[in-house]
């Protein structure tokens, strides 16, 4: 049976969860959570927490699922001896960083894809496996038939099925970092999509905001389909809701009906949208959070308590009782483990006035209100007349039930094994000559007017007739192929990338974890782009462990840390461009107003306008930056750094020409509205 995965932003939420159904929750601790902003868990209270579910046969998955620097190596290595210390049963990841820790120190240690990894199809469930994960959280913006298509294998894969939905795909946003410096991968981030926000300038709407989703109604079709987890968004959320949502999201798995009108008044945005399970996209998945919205929730809290208020049952206990003249009286238990306690208690004596028999057993054994255990069947051997008081039994059944407890304990607990190994030590990266540039373009007509001696290498999308004109321009071991940032069919794009390869085509740029996987497949060189968020020497070093040739750095490094960084693999960072601060799945445009009045932006309240990039044949849209990127004056400040890549967008080939030859002379980009230097300076929380 699949089971309810509810979130935990302290300890009050994970009793709420606790008591209420959970089959499971997630929690993180005070360092690298990507709910940074919650309760979050010390080390005591981690403990503590790991021992209250598991004598509950709870399972507590802790998410150390940010983004990780170099200079928080130990720190990252001392929670994951917290994690194993406590006895927690798996660790959510999303950078390849704790994956290079657990390798060295705690090996037995279980790991899970988190879903800002971007895994959505076989080849990222592949690059799971190869990294030796054992759970894969897909990306939210799935229909049903791709998870049923990766789900009921070898990788167990983990669906949400309520909360909230972040505009952006999760793991791909650099909206909140760029807009104010609060990481969304570092787990601080604003929600700057709550904002008001428009694709009519001036206008009040809220373009970038989804309703949050629920198919609870759905669980048991996706059970059967093979869906391990139905994970529950909000470690920010109050224990009322953590409590209904386990106890709402239990029912409907079981086939029962749940009070969906409860459930909407405690925490929604509008109402539920399925749109993406059902592939139903657009503007009825919109909405945002209003006062009437908080004034209905804070008079459903009361009635919500009581859910919580006593234990959920989770164990039935076979009691066995023996009363018989001249033996000790003996009472004990199995529960549905197969594990057992027994109590003593003196002879009987004979009754003066009413005999032990099955009824008064049964009462005094059956008294479990206050505990998660129930009677499930009672064997009685009682003798004829004889005594055996309501008291005896009663502390009995006490006695018994904390001996299981105890056992259950340690049955559903298991304690890795963490050997602090050190590490070696980082040697600085230091570049064989000055940095090359690379391009990555929209179309072969933005490539017409350069020089292919001054370009290292240089990407298109995965057009055949794009890669064809290209080729009249440069070499074919200049060129590469960027790959679509989200697919709904990876077997049509691995068939593209094929007949593209046949032109002598042999670079990719690795825009998803997948892509590593395919290029290795073909016999392709791999190149990671930036949406694989690679920060630190670790990943670096695991990359080139996989056939990656380079790596685009995270853009949310600054200078220093991409300079300090070891490893071999040579690297570059984004040095032109918008940046895509989303990805998503939901264009705010077709939302609002439709495809056919697109306006080609989207514009914050302070009347900024973010252009959208369309990938409409691929299911996907790009919410780019209102400045532009540029460090063309700025070079010598990345000295551990072997290419600048140029992003392009709607640039013209005179402009893009214009562009080489700015970066090659080291001249300050002008004539093109504000130039930002992205976070290379001001870094991010």
């Amino acid at each position: 049976m699949a089971e309810i995965l509810s979130p935990a932003g302290g300890p009050e939420q994970a009793l709420a969860a606790a008591r209420s159904g959970a089959d499971a929750i997630y929690l993180g601790l005070k360092s690298f959570s990507a709910r940074a902003s919650a309760v979050n868990f010390d080390e005591q209270q981690l403990r503590e927490t790991v021992s209250f579910c598991h004598q509950r046969g709870i399972k507590v998955y802790a998410a150390v699922n940010t983004m990780v620097f170099d200079s928080e190596s130990d720190q990252l290595e001392d929670t994951l001896r917290m994690i194993c210390e406590a006895g927690a049963d798996a660790v959510i990841s999303q950078d390849l960083a704790v994956i290079a820790a657990a390798r060295r120190c705690c090996p037995d240690l279980e790991l899970h894809a988190s879903t800002q990894m971007t895994l959505h199809t076989k080849a990222g469930c592949e690059f799971a496996a190869a990294l030796g994960f054992k759970r894969t959280v897909l990306s939210r913006e799935l229909p049903e038939d791709i998870i049923t298509s990766l789900s009921g294998g070898d990788m167990e894969t983990e669906v949400f099925v309520h909360g909230a939905l972040c505009m952006s795909v999760s793991g791909q946003c650099l909206m909140s970092a760029a807009v104010g410096g609060r990481s969304a991968n570092r787990g601080a981030c604003a929600q700057p999509c709550r904002l008001p926000c428009s694709v009519k300038k001036g206008q009040e709407a809220y373009a970038l905001s989804l309703k949050d989703m629920s198919v609870l109604p759905d669980l048991p079709q996706l059970a059967e389909a093979g869906v391990d987890s139905m994970k529950i968004e909000g470690r920010m959320k109050r224990p009322e809701y953590t409590a209904l949502s386990a106890y709402c999201a239990k029912k409907a798995l079981n086939g029962e009906k749940y009070d969906a009108q409860l459930l909407k008044t405690v925490f929604s945005r509008g109402g539920f949208t399925d749109g993406y399970l059902k592939n139903k996209r657009g503007g009825g998945m919109f909405g945002r959070r209003t006062a009437e919205d908080s004034r209905a929730a804070n008079s459903a809290y009361p009635k919500i308590h009581e859910l919580y208020r006593h234990e959920c049952k989770r164990s039935k206990l076979d009691f066995f009782v023996t009363v018989k003249e001249g033996e000790p009286v003996k009472v004990s238990a199995l529960d549905e483990n197969g594990l057992y306690a027994e109590f003593t208690a003196d002879p009987p004596e004979q009754a003066v006035n009413r005999p032990c028999d099955e009824e008064l057993v049964r009462r005094q054994l059956s008294k479990l209100g206050d505990t998660f255990y129930e009677l499930e069947t009672l064997t009685c051997d009682i003798g004829e007349g004889l005594s055996a008081a309501p008291s005896m039994l009663g502390e009995a059944r006490r006695k018994i039930c904390a001996e299981i407890t105890k056992l259950r304990e340690e049955h559903f607990s298991r304690v890795i094994p963490f050997e602090k190994k050190e590490r070696p030590a980082v040697k600085r990266h230091i570049p064989d000559s000055a940095p090359v540039i690379r391009i990555n373009a929209v179309n072969a007509a933005q490539l017409s007017k350069l020089d292919p001696d001054n370009i290292a290498l240089a990407f298109l999308p995965p057009d055949i007739a794009e890669v064809r004109k290209a080729l009249d321009i440069f070499p074919a071991e200049k060129l590469g192929i960027c790959m679509p940032r989200f697919t709904f069919d990876e077997e049509k794009d691995i068939q593209k990338l094929k007949n593209i390869s046949q032109l002598g085509i042999k670079n990719i740029l690795c825009t998803n974890f997948a892509h590593i996987m395919i290029a290795r497949s073909l016999g392709l060189t791999a190149h990671a782009g930036h949406g694989l968020n690679t920060a630190n020497t670790a990943s670096l070093e695991i990359l080139e462990e996989l056939g990656v040739r380079t790596a685009v750095l995270s853009p949310e490094m600054k200078t220093g840390q991409i300079n300090s960084l070891g490893a071999d693999m040579p690297r570059g960072v984004i040095a032109y461009g918008r940046l895509p601060l989303m990805l998503t799945v939901n264009c705010p445009i077709l939302g609002q107003v439709g495809c056919k009045n697109c306006t080609g932006r989207v514009y914050d309240r302070t009347a900024r306008a973010f252009p959208i990039k369309c990938s409409k044949a691929q299911g996907y849209t790009e919410l780019m930056n209102s400045d532009l990127l540029s460090i063309s004056d700025k070079q010598d400040d990345f000295s551990g750094v072997d290419f600048f890549q140029l992003e392009l967008f709607d640039e013209n080939p005179s402009r893009t020409a214009e562009l080489v030859s700015m970066f090659r002379k080291g001249r300050q980009l002008t004539d093109c509205g504000t130039v930002t230097r992205g976070l290379y300076y001001r870094g991010v929380k």
